[in-house]
This record gives structure tokens, C-alpha cells and sequence, in this order.
């Protein structure tokens, strides 16, 4: 389990999509978006997305608010997140309690 500051409430499950720069790469409907940091350039990225994991980033940052504003539960200041998870990896997202669980398949059934 990763701590960090919760930002926007809410929980989410869903598959890891860890991206270390915005490019060609897409975030399909339902995945959780993992992220390094958040300027405006990575808005289009959060449409899809069930829920949003900074390593850095506080409570007014950029991705904070975009995260507030598309009602995505989100978790900031996580530390090494992006290096943690891995794109396809089942993750559980907390954004009330600040914590980012990382899943076994097996687990899911009660997520």
C-alpha cells in the first residue's frame, strides 16, 4: 500500500496506466492513470480515466483540481508511484483515506 494525500474523494479499481510523458500512448476508459506530476498538457489524459496517482502534487495542484473538476477520486505526493506500479497492474485508488493499493487478480472480487 502507497500513502499520500488525498485530493478528490472517491474511490475507483481498475488497471494501472503509468505514463512518465504525454505522447501517443492512450488512457482507456476505466484504467487508472499514473503519473509523475500533472501540468494542463495532461488534461486530455484524465477524460478517460477512473482515477488519477501523482508521485508529487499537492492540494491546488494542476492535476488536483482537473481530477476535482472530472469528479475522479485522486491521490497526490505518493513518492515513487510511477515506479511502483506497472501499466496493466490492478490498483485500488482511495481518495477519502490518501491511500493507492496495489492488487492481486484474486483480490478484485470485492473491490
Amino acid at each position: 500500500m502507497l500513502r499520500g494525500t488525498p485530493v478528490s474523494p472517491g474511490t475507483a479499481t481498475g488497471r494501472a496506466r503509468v505514463m512518465t510523458h504525454g505522447g501517443e500512448e492512450q488512457v482507456l476508459p476505466g484504467e487508472i492513470l499514473v503519473v509523475p506530476f500533472a501540468d494542463p498538457g495532461w488534461a486530455p489524459y484524465f477524460i478517460n480515466a477512473a482515477a488519477v496517482v501523482m508521485d508529487m502534487g499537492g492540494v491546488l495542484s494542476h492535476g488536483a483540481i482537473i481530477a476535482r473538476e472530472y469528479g475522479l477520486p485522486a491521490v497526490v505526493n505518493v513518492g515513487p508511484a510511477s515506479e511502483m506500479i506497472a501499466t496493466g497492474q490492478m490498483v485500488r485508488v482511495d481518495g477519502d483515506t490518501g491511500t493507492v493499493t496495489r492488487l492481486d487478480d484474486k483480490e478484485i472480487g470485492g473491490a
